[in-house]
């Protein structure tokens, strides 16, 4: 195997994998996601390593660089923010290696997601308020399918998570409000999720926006949305004494 994609983590560099961190010192050829990975990360590559920013380079450029690092028998890391499964673009990079038949392994990383619910301190599935998570985003560049628009995934008030779209925090508003949220639904907005900078903002639909605005948020953040960030919720069945499982058996109440 010569092409490994690895998932960098949110931003803070003891939040990659053990293998993502031993495969990113090995490798010969190291190709970042430079306008989102953390730097720093790149301090762990060994001397003499290629290192090459996607940031300014196609799908061609980038494909022509790892096929050349496996005609020379070299290690190619292609290092993604948080998981490469989620926005990351990998799957034409994938395809694309599949038809020159070039193997390939994908290791998973911590999304900013989770690095959101960490530095919020909070859960985001909580018994009888949400027990569904959906990750999504604002339709922009990118369209998005339409049952999939913002307004409609608001109808389910689950706690929504919603990458790239902090710029249009305006228009995320309206549609979550649309679609069935009421603007005294809390909301959380984590910037640089885990980075030394990290910054965490709370609001209302009715207020966030305005928040927003006051401390220039216009990139790098995640929204989180639901009930769950300011509500009375039930306790967990699994660790209740009267329930039993096959671990523990179940405790009479006194």
């Amino acid at each position: 195997m010569n092409v490994f994609f690895v998932g960098a983590g949110p931003g803070d560099p003891e939040l990659i994998t053990v293998k993502g961190q031993r495969l990113l010192g090995q490798a010969d050829i190291i190709i970042y996601a430079g306008s989102l990975v953390n730097p720093a990360l790149l301090s762990l590559a060994k001397n003499g390593a290629a290192i090459f920013n996607s940031a300014s380079m196609t799908l061609d450029e980038v494909i022509a660089v790892m096929e050349q690092g496996v005609k020379e028998s070299k290690l190619v890391v292609r290092l993604h923010t948080g998981d490469p499964s989620i926005y990351g673009a990998i799957q034409e990079q994938m395809d694309a290696l599949a038809i020159k038949n070039i193997t390939f392994e994908v290791i998973p990383g911590v999304s900013s997601f989770l690095a959101t619910a960490a530095a919020l301190k909070q859960e985001y599935t909580l018994p009888d308020v949400s027990q569904t998570v959906i990750i999504t985003r604002l339709e922009g560049r990118t369209p998005v399918p339409e049952k999939e628009k913002l307004a409609k995934l608001a109808s389910h008030e689950a706690t929504m998570c919603i990458f790239l779209s902090v710029h249009m925090l305006d228009n995320v508003v309206k549609e979550l409000v649309d679609g069935g949220y009421t603007y005294e639904t809390p909301v959380a907005i984590v910037q640089k999720a885990s980075w030394p900078d990290q910054k965490i903002f709370r609001g209302t639909l009715a207020t966030i926006a305005q928040i927003a605005r006051e401390n220039s948020i216009d990139r790098t953040a995640m929204i989180v949305v639901g009930k769950v960030l300011s509500t009375d919720y039930a306790l967990s069945r699994l660790y209740a004494p009267e329930f039993g499982h096959m671990f523990r058996q179940a405790q009479e109440a006194k």
